[in-house]
């Protein structure tokens, strides 16, 4: 067993790699949280421990399971022992694991983890929903973070708070990414700063809203569920708006940053705010729009990053160009041709199509991961996402 300490609570619970499970009788969805894959952020291991010891499981349809993510870390509580544990989730790196010896703490980790999900996917129909509870190291709104695919947009917006979309093209081997290239249903949620009491109570609201709307529990039987939803409404300050990413500032190694102080997520900035200082360098905003996750801990390779609203047009557009695949008539374009079609992976010859921007090959779902001299390389959630299994959910005809 492993002891967490939360500082908000002052207390110390002790955790095995599953926090708690619930495997019913009744066939339905089978519901997956993880808490705790950043050793710093305990809230959602907390919460998950919470939510267990309340939970009747006569009222459950379906499955849920709590999984931590990085014991060694959290029993440290810092970020990571080695290496970053949310970023380590490629195909390749997963792949390689298995001829890899010596592994690494968190490469340990992480096979515990993947053999775990191995189990479930084994074990059960779907459909499948996987939710990462995290905070951040500044003060924040609660809110989500998905991989731009429209089962995720949909499954979202049930939640009163905002959405932050495309961060899979900004971070390389983030564990939801992974799962999402599988094609389920995949979401973080940053419920607050770190070491907040009020991170561990919207982290608990949220796991409730998130079992009601996968149709694992009712309504009915969760008796707080109002004041659950206008919490995290309240603390949302009503921003249901999505966002999308635009810059993120990047620490290389050796490199010394740090952020002026008192920048939260979600706070305006305007061209020329000073930032903060990398190698004595002043930093300063590139753009008129809203600062994001602004980092205020030792570890991390994300100094920041900068977000914009997207206007709900272009949403709709972008839904309905994906609706008709749309992509399918990318490739007749000069410069665009399919690296892999069966994957969603289009290659644009910069040298070619120069007029090709990142806005028009968004709305159809792709974000670039691979760039050199000559090609971008473009990939779409929507391709793999396994649509027909969340058709008959209540939340797939609402708007994205």
């Amino acid at each position: 067993m492993t002891q967490v300490y939360s500082k908000a609570l002052n207390e110390t619970i002790s955790i095995d790699r599953i926090i708690g499970k619930i495997e019913s009788q009744n066939k339905g969805p089978t519901v997956v949280f993880f808490g705790g894959i950043h050793g710093n952020e305990v809230a959602g291991v907390f919460s998950l421990k919470e939510v267990f010891n309340q939970i009747d499981p006569k009222n459950v349809k379906g499955n849920i399971y709590g999984i931590t993510g990085n014991l060694k870390a959290l029993e440290k509580n810092q970020r990571f022992i080695v290496r970053d544990l949310n970023r380590i989730w490629t195909k390749q790196s997963v792949k390689d694991l298995k001829n890899k010896p010596p592994l690494n703490t968190e490469e340990l980790e992480q096979i515990a983890i993947f053999n775990l999900l191995e189990e479930i996917f084994n074990n059960n129909e779907g459909p499948f929903y996987f939710i990462d509870l995290h905070t951040t190291s500044s003060k924040t709104l609660p809110f989500i973070t998905i991989n731009d695919a429209l089962i995720n947009r949909k499954f979202s917006r049930m939640f009163p708070v905002p959405i932050v979309l495309g961060i899979e093209e900004y971070l390389n081997g983030p564990l939801l990414s992974y799962i999402n290239e599988l094609g389920y249903v995949s979401l973080g949620f940053e419920s607050g700063q770190h070491d907040e009491e009020n991170a561990i109570t919207n982290s608990l609201a949220f796991i409730y809203l998130a079992l009601v709307y996968a149709r694992v529990i009712n309504e009915e039987d969760i008796s707080d569920f109002d004041k659950y939803f206008n919490r995290l409404k309240t603390e949302s300050q009503e921003a249901t708006e999505i966002y999308e990413i635009i810059y993120l500032h990047r620490i290389l190694n050796g490199e010394k940053f740090k952020m002026n102080p008192g920048f939260k997520s979600f706070q305006k900035i305007s061209k020329g705010t000073v930032i903060g200082v990398n190698d004595e360098e002043t930093i300063k905003s590139a753009y008129n729009a809203q600062i994001f996750m602004p980092l205020y801990q030792t570890k991390g390779k994300e100094g920041f990053f900068v977000i914009r609203k997207i206007k709900p047009i272009f949403l709709k557009l972008s839904a309905f160009l994906r609706k008709i695949k749309f992509d399918s008539l990318m490739v007749v374009l000069p410069g665009v041709s399919w690296q892999d079609k069966s994957i969603g992976a289009l290659q644009v010859n910069l040298k070619v199509a120069k007029f090709m921007v990142k806005p028009l090959f968004h709305l159809l779902g792709y974000r670039n991961k691979d760039i050199d001299e000559t090609h971008i390389r473009l990939y779409n959630r929507e391709r793999v996402s396994k649509s027909n299994m969340y058709k008959k959910e209540m939340w797939y005809k609402k708007p994205c």
